[in-house]
């Protein structure tokens, strides 16, 4: 992430105790430069608890003079912004929270740019919360917990999601809501008041969806056969991709781009929860999603299908499933399976959806299509004359396609999937 994403990108000292001006409290790293040299050659002369840097910064008095600040005014909004949110204020440079917390200034940085937080050198910008955050990841892997490196990666996912989130809820959510009002307040002086309304609500429903998603997720994982298939997993993997999109991003607009967009994804999303599956993530033009079961993963692929033709707006849309083994990390997931399914969403025609083999087979195995069109049809015509049982109620249909090579998968003969009747 870089300093300009993470909202941190210190501006030099403009006030005592702000010597990152707008930079956010909760955006700490350590200097790289520094903490390699260790505690010892980490200087804290430019940003110690003064406050100061060289010298040259106008004091926390002066800096609210609006002659001398210019746009001092909306610095102290966003610093009792930061206050807010964070709920304490700036005391620690990173070395000093580094050693309030009984780590290294190391292992500090590294923790900190995992969280995708930017280097703001030895700045007074960090707070309580940010040595708690320290300790107790230290302690996890002082207490045998975790390891190391996997302290590190507990903070870049969390880090990572986080981040998207907060930038999801500030895009769209906030600058909704502060729009200016009649009362001839600006949309700086809206925002206070209603982020500190908003604040604990949006915390509590973190939490709980939080919970409710690691809930549903240990629940798939300790389904598993194995210790083996804990880690890499057999699962469904599909794509859906919306066709001829780079076309469209040269004649629509922004806006109506970005409206298109957005309904895609949430049209998506829906989908994909409501009928089992996991988004996986979302891609501007196409979405990644994944399910345990075969019969789940095809009936949201149609679903899509289905949904997105009765839009006008839309345009059309391919769809590419397959079935094995994936490696799952950090909420994504990796291997040959995924490749397939991308590789077979490029090759499908519009408004169709392509399955490979192994997909074909799981859905013949646990009975949501026939294994074989000709004995289906034998069976029905055997159970209409009396002098058989009639077939199971299959939900889909399979039709072999042609084969053909697929860049770095070999030859691959797909299937095309459909409702059965």
């Amino acid at each position: 992430m870089t300093a300009d994403e993470s909202g941190a990108t210190p501006r030099g000292a403009d006030a005592e105790g702000e010597a990152v001006g707008e930079a956010s409290a909760g955006d700490p790293a350590g200097d790289p430069a520094r903490s390699e040299d260790g505690p010892e050659a980490a200087p804290v002369g430019n940003g110690d608890e003064n406050g100061e840097d060289g010298g040259n910064g106008d004091d926390g008095e002066n800096g609210d003079d609006g002659e001398n600040g210019g746009n001092n005014g909306e610095n102290n909004i966003a610093v009792k912004l930061e206050q807010l949110i964070l709920g304490a204020e700036r005391r620690y440079t990173p070395f000093q929270a580094a050693r309030s917390a009984g780590v290294s200034m190391d292992l500090a940085a590294r923790f900190w740019r995992a969280m995708g937080f930017a280097d703001i050198g030895q700045v007074k910008a960090l707070t309580e919360a940010d040595v708690l955050a320290l300790r107790r990841l230290a302690g996890l892997v002082e207490a045998g917990l975790l390891s190391e490196a996997m302290a590190v990666q507990v903070a870049r996912s969390t880090g990572q999601t986080t981040a998207r989130l907060a930038d999801w809820q500030i895009d769209s959510f906030l600058e909704g809501l502060t729009e200016p009002q009649d009362s001839g307040l600006t949309r700086t002086e809206i925002t206070y008041p209603l982020v500190e309304l908003l604040l604990p609500e949006l915390e509590e429903f973190l939490v709980y969806v939080w919970r409710r998603q690691l809930a549903a997720a240990t629940g798939r994982v300790v389904q598993a056969q194995d210790d083996a298939e804990m880690v890499d997993r057999r699962l469904s993997v599909g794509f859906a991709d919306l066709v001829g999109f780079t076309r469209l991003t040269r004649r629509l607009e922004e806006e109506e781009l970005g409206e298109l967009v957005e309904a895609f994804e949430t049209t998506a999303a829906d989908l994909v929860a409501a009928h089992g599956g996991r988004l996986i993530k979302t891609l501007g033009d196409e979405v990644l999603f994944a399910a345990d079961d075969a019969g789940v993963a095809a009936e949201i692929g149609l679903r899509l299908i289905e949904t997105m033709g009765h839009d006008e707006t839309m345009p059309e849309l391919r769809v590419g499933i397959a079935f094995g083994t994936v490696t799952t990390r950090m909420g994504d997931v990796f291997g040959t399976t995924v490749n397939l399914a991308s590789r077979l969403t490029s090759i499908a025609p519009k408004d169709t959806v392509l399955v490979d083999e192994a997909f074909a087979v799981e859905l013949g195995r646990t009975g949501d299509a026939p294994v074989s069109e000709a004995d289906a049809a034998a069976a029905e015509k055997a159970a209409q004359e009396g002098t058989g049982s009639p077939p199971p109620p299959y939900r889909f249909a399979l039709q072999p396609m042609w084969q053909r090579p697929v860049r770095g998968l070999g030859v691959v003969e797909p299937w095309m999937l459909t409702r059965r009747g």
